[in-house]
């Protein structure tokens, strides 16, 4: 008899599954976590020059929509950043010496509506969750474009991936993510783009990515960074 825990489930989309398996994903329990680590560089605001470069550690949950991103910035890492989704509950924490706050955004619906996002556009990065996340919602928009849901209520978002010639997501976009988390909440158009992929531990994955703001018609990238080591495991 085959163990049904390693086969794709039978009630995603085809072509779901599909891009599951080209990416190398195995069905995981739903406490199955991905542990990678970053290096990059992040705008110090929209319309400016001056960039600000970090390292980064993150979490992504298999089973649940939850991440957990946590950087330092400027001389020594004397900045850190929080930004984590857990729970349904979304966090945005700045910190001086790693104890002195600095800013904490406030827990609004448009804050998990962004942070939700952010989950889905990097499913390039945790490829399992696509088979091990049941909150998922999936449907197809073209043979190159697959549209990916989660949330309920007010906190429902989409997020398109677009795929390549060779069935990759090299895309992710969402017509109206938060800037801000508060009123005005500014719904805009986001886009992440994933490059340099690479077949690391059973997985093709991503190892760059940069994000980006639509503005007045003009995309603004604030964001940009590179993977230098990812594994998934138990926690």
């Amino acid at each position: 008899m085959a163990d049904s825990s390693s086969s794709p489930p039978n009630d995603l989309p085809v072509a779901v599954r599909d891009l599951a398996i080209r990416l190398g994903a195995e069905p995981q329990g739903r406490g199955a976590i991905v542990r990678l680590t970053q290096t990059g560089r992040m705008k110090r605001a929209l319309g400016s020059d001056s960039w600000m470069s970090f390292s980064a550690r993150q979490t992504i949950a298999s089973g649940t929509c939850g991440f957990a991103w946590r950087a330092r910035f400027g001389p020594i890492g004397m900045i850190s950043v929080c930004d984590a989704l857990d729970d349904g509950v979304a966090r945005l924490d700045v910190a001086a010496l790693g104890f002195i706050p600095i800013a904490r955004t406030p827990r609004t619906s448009a804050l998990v509506r962004g942070e939700l996002m952010r989950y889905l556009a990097e499913l390039a990065w945790s490829p399992d969750a696509i088979l091990s996340n049941p909150s998922l919602r999936w449907r197809i928009d073209g043979p190159d474009r697959l549209v990916v849901g989660a949330g309920i209520g007010a906190s429902a978002v989409e997020v398109v991936l677009t795929l390549d010639i060779e069935g990759r997501i090299v895309e992710a976009f969402a017509p109206d993510r938060p800037r801000s988390p508060t009123e005005p909440i500014l719904p805009t158009p986001w886009r992440g783009y994933f490059t340099d992929y690479r077949f690391h531990r059973g997985r093709w994955l991503p190892f760059a990515g940069e994000v980006g703001w639509e503005i007045a018609g003009r995309e603004e990238i604030y964001w940009q960074g590179r993977i230098l080591d990812w594994r998934i495991g138990q926690p």
